[in-house]
């Protein structure tokens, strides 16, 4: 059998590699800020993709939810 992968490109740099597997896609981690992700199943390409925005949003709010916590 022949196996599909790609690498996974979020905010134009490389973030990890997705390989088709049985029941979706599974995806390894090449970038610390997605490591929580590392050798999770995604049903679909679009289900990873979506995750990597929600990854990636979480990240841009701790820093000022941290300084507005300070200024209090």
């Amino acid at each position: 059998m022949h196996s599909q992968r790609f690498a996974v490109e979020f905010d134009r740099r490389t973030v990890g590699v997705a390989v088709r597997v049985p029941g979706g896609f599974m995806f390894y981690s090449s970038d610390d800020s997605f490591d929580e992700m590392d050798g999770r199943l995604f049903p679909r390409a679009r289900a990873l993709e979506r995750h990597l925005e929600k990854v990636a949003k979480g990240r841009r709010q701790t820093p000022l939810l941290r300084n507005a916590a300070a200024m209090a």
